[in-house]
């Protein structure tokens, strides 16, 4: 069985808040409307596709239920992971996602712990991070007369900032903010307020309040999260964080690297440059906008180029 890279085929999401910025990174978007590129899939609601090799036009999710070999044969029911690139022209809305357990018996979905990478954003973005309510009672009561900007906590950003998501968080993406998401697999989202925004249809955008205010934690957590720096070649890594649910490096590349996969697998998008991968004797070209996962069992591998990738795992 092969265990060359596999690269994928993302799918695009038409939001509300949505922009043209995906562009950037190569892509035909469906709109100029397009929020969200969802890189590695596999969800009822997007599957992202391998493009090359014994497995090309393959979803993940096939691959997942078929090729098990290929992720170090983990156990679980669904792939693990979903990554996106989101491009944020407005704000998102104010929203909060559930923890595994209470995503489960509520909604039959997983809950939805993620992270994010500022890629780019425009001078004075900020992001929502939290509250200032010190008990639940609180948080209700500023919630039901609408105290925003008493309630909400936010936070200045700038390209490189790195932001660790627990369930339970308060939180939002700002307007002019390019960001690189890793998440659990799950697709449950709490709406707290929308600024009273309307559909296409003319609908003010359904709010899930009583929901919100039963999975918020209380008072906000702040996860601080240290990265960790190391080098391996010409390429700087740097360990964001290391969860439950994913651990996210940067890898920055600068020249030649050798590298060993020796993880059950591991998802590779790149956000700046160019380069290549060889591996048994092939080489494959990479560039920004490219999105490649590295199958169990790999082994042994070399990186040259000039580039920047967000790498994940479990």
């Amino acid at each position: 069985m092969s265990k060359q890279p596999l690269f994928f085929e993302p799918v695009f999401k038409e939001r509300i808040w949505g922009g043209v910025e995906l562009e950037s990174f190569g892509y035909e978007l469906p709109s100029n409307q397009t929020g969200e590129c969802w890189a590695f899939a596999a969800h009822s609601n997007g599957q992202s596709i391998v493009k090359n090799g014994e497995h090309k036009g393959v979803t993940l999710g096939e691959l997942w239920e078929n090729q098990r070999q290929l992720f170090g044969n983990i156990e679980g029911d669904r792939f693990p992971l979903l990554t996106k690139i989101l491009d944020a022209a407005q704000d998102l809305s104010v929203q909060v996602h559930p923890d595994d357990e209470y995503g489960l018996k509520h909604e039959g979905d997983l809950g939805k712990t993620e992270c994010w990478y500022i890629i780019d954003c425009v001078e004075g973005a900020e992001i929502i991070y939290g509250h200032t309510a010190k008990s639940r009672e609180e948080l209700a009561a500023m919630i039901h007369d609408g105290k925003w900007e008493e309630l909400l906590t936010r936070v200045p950003v700038k390209p490189g900032d790195f932001y660790f998501v627990p369930s339970g968080t308060i939180h939002a993406i700002g307007a002019g903010i390019v960001i690189l998401e890793t998440q659990q697999n799950s697709d449950t989202t709490y709406r707290v307020y929308d600024y009273d925004r309307k559909d296409k249809e003319g609908n003010l955008r359904e709010l899930h309040i009583e929901q919100s205010i039963a999975v918020t934690t209380v008072p906000a957590a702040k996860p601080e999260t240290k990265p960790v720096f190391n080098t391996s070649g010409d390429m700087k890594i740097t360990t964001f964080v290391k969860s439950d649910y994913f651990t996210v490096h940067k890898w920055e590349l600068a020249g030649s690297a050798k590298w060993n996969q020796d993880l059950s697998f591991q998802l590779v998008s790149v956000i700046e440059g160019t380069g290549s991968l060889i591996f048994s004797g092939e080489k494959y070209q990479f560039k920004k906008g490219d999105h490649f996962m590295l199958p169990s069992g790999m082994g042994e591998f070399e990186l040259d180029g000039v580039a920047e990738m967000i790498v994940s795992h479990l």
